[in-house]
């Protein structure tokens, strides 16, 4: 393929056509999006904006994604088209498919995805548009979407739905939906949402309908030939310039149920630049655990897919050409491969697909200074949990993920952290929620949101702190579910950058003392408690010691690091004024690096 362009019926696109039928497809994934962010009925919705919209060819390769987030759609639409093919291999116009499997290429269960096939006025399928979306709650048998410490999907209790039909010539399925409304605790919210993923798709629908009554679907294919290999070009050109060889990087996440020694997970990177190829093996890793800490097959591909993109230039486009340069080791049974049904991946999307995505980063950081990144810190502590109950206002039962309080960001080569990342898998495209919508939504109060000083990793360039919040009912009991990582293992750092901070997680009793909490937990407030939780900052690149001391002055005066800090881990001493004492920094920086 190297220097080629194919075309589907001979019709060869300018640079200027490919781009622009680029940003049409990519215009089609936006309105999805709009519509799913705009219409969306749970708070994991309209607020953090949990959700993603993507195009898959008719073949089962990933054309265009917008304003998604990466962990969802990288790999695993795929995966779901062609599980949707292999089930429903007569597809008809007016079809949609609800798919959470996460045997069958979902990320995990609590992403309801909606599949809908475009198919053309002779009958041929063309493409599938896919709207995935979080859900507040999808069956589980606690109230949460992230069961750690599930033995099982059993145990677990979340509704699988593997590629199953809800619409038939544009109508509901109903005896599907009354599943739904009996095993969800929030029927409504759910209704809500299920409607606007379905509204996504249509549109997606109408919409690649629209450009092909326009451009003709021969030009459409043309040009989905044309770009996978201007996207393999790209990505030859960017592991070109990366530095060859093998590494080998471990990390572990922290005890959970199911897993009491933690999941230590390896990654394996081999970049041959001359081939202009990229390998990740992750089979060297233990078998699937009883906790829901599995990773689906979909998020294991794409956790090792996360940390390489986010070492290559970022115009890169993410599609199945680009794909082509980078293979991924699996292996079957595997904590981060391809589970065995009735393996539980409730978790699948964040806790150890960091560890996968960070791996991959950190690694590449390792063979050359100037590329990879540090370690993003871990998720999903009590301010980014699932909180549940009675509104004691209404009286009605309420579930939802709230985004409180997100951090973590890790240290690139040439920048300071980006501090709301909220997780590598995520890129930061989740949003924070507002505490006074989420005040006005829920029966909570939110007492403190703040970035804890002098929790981000340090190095020569800075790793991101972690958020601290403290919150609790109003007027009520609030039950929270969450899986924390981070609290044993912080993240690490890359090229000699320091770990970032751990995470912690308290409750505060009426008297003011605080009891620590599991990490993995279900926790009921009463009323007059509060919540205590600290997330996890991020890795630092490179050497504190080659940090500009101008910059950790001003990282002091900003409340970033603290004055303490700037002397132990930078090497930095700072005048009255708090400017750098150059003498007295030259001589601590000979002390420490003699350390």
């Amino acid at each position: 393929m190297d220097g080629e362009t194919t075309a589907a019926s001979g019709q060869a696109l300018d640079g200027v056509q490919l781009a622009i039928l680029n940003k049409r497809f990519e215009g089609v994934c936006r309105k999805m999006a709009n519509t799913l962010f705009r219409t969306g009925r749970s708070g994991v919705l309209n607020t953090a904006r949990d959700f993603s919209c993507c195009i898959v060819t008719a073949d089962n390769r990933l054309l265009a994604t917008a304003e998604s987030l990466p962990i969802h759609v990288l790999s695993g639409p795929d995966l779901m088209s062609a599980a949707m093919q292999e089930f429903h291999p007569e597809l008809k116009r007016g079809d949609a498919f609800l798919h959470n499997s996460p045997y069958h290429g979902c990320s995990h269960p609590a992403d309801h995805t909606i599949l809908v096939p475009v198919i053309d006025d002779a009958g041929r399928h063309r493409y599938t548009v896919v709207a995935k979306a979080h859900q507040a709650d999808c069956g589980n048998s606690l109230p949460t979407t992230y069961m750690g410490g599930a033995r099982d999907v059993y145990h677990e209790g979340a509704l699988i739905f593997p590629a199953v039909r809800v619409q038939r010539d544009y109508r509901d399925i109903e005896d599907i939906l009354r599943m739904c409304r009996m095993r969800i605790r929030v029927p409504e919210q759910w209704w809500g949402d299920y409607l606007a993923e379905l509204g996504a798709a249509r549109i997606g629908e109408r919409e690649v309908l629209a450009l092909a009554e326009e451009f003709g679907w021969d030009l459409l294919d043309d040009f989905a030939a044309q770009w996978f290999d201007y996207s393999e070009q790209r990505m030859i050109a960017e592991v070109r310039r990366l530095p060859g060889g093998r590494q080998t990087v471990s990390s572990t996440h922290d005890p959970f149920p199911g897993a009491p020694d933690g999941i230590t997970v390896t990654v394996k990177v081999a970049i041959d630049p001359e081939a202009a190829t990229i390998e990740v093996d992750l089979r060297d890793n233990p078998d699937s655990f009883p906790c829901g800490l599995n990773l689906s097959e979909a998020c294991a591909r794409t956790g090792a897919m996360v940390g390489i993109f986010n070492s290559v230039d970022h115009t890169v486009p993410p599609n199945a050409g680009s794909f082509r340069r980078l293979t991924i080791h699996l292996r079957e049974g595997c904590v981060v491969g391809i589970p065995k049904h009735p393996t539980s991946c409730s978790v699948a999307t964040t806790n150890v697909a960091d560890h996968v995505g960070n791996g991959v980063q950190r690694a590449i950081a390792e063979l050359g200074d100037g590329f990879g990144m540090a370690d993003v810190g871990g998720v999903i502590p009590p301010c980014v949990g699932v909180i549940s109950g009675h509104n004691p206002r209404t009286g009605e039962a309420f579930v939802n993920q709230i985004f409180l309080g997100m951090g973590g960001g890790a240290a690139a080569p040439e920048t300071d952290a980006w501090v709301t990342i909220g997780h590598v898998g995520n890129a930061g495209l989740c949003y924070q929620d507002s505490i006074e919508l989420d005040e006005s939504v829920f029966p909570i109060f939110v007492k403190e949101r703040c970035f804890k000083q002098d929790t981000g990793g340090a190095g020569r360039q800075r790793g991101g702190p972690g958020a601290f919040v403290e919150f609790g009912p109003d007027g009520g009991e609030l039950e929270i579910g969450y899986v924390s990582n981070g609290t044993l293992n912080a993240a690490l750092g890359a090229r000699g950058g320091g770990p970032g901070g751990r995470a912690e997680q308290y409750r505060r009793r009426r008297d003011g003392a605080l009891e620590e909490v599991e990490a993995c937990a279900q926790v009921t407030l009463l009323p007059g408690e509060s919540m205590v939780s600290q997330s996890c900052g991020g890795g630092g690149y490179g050497s504190p010691l080659q940090r500009d001391p101008r910059r950790v002055a001003r990282d002091v005066a900003e409340g970033w690091v603290s004055a303490a800090q700037a002397r132990a881990a930078y090497g930095v001493a700072l005048d009255e004024s708090g400017a750098p004492d150059t003498a007295a920094t030259e001589a601590l920086r000979r002390t420490l690096s003699r350390q």
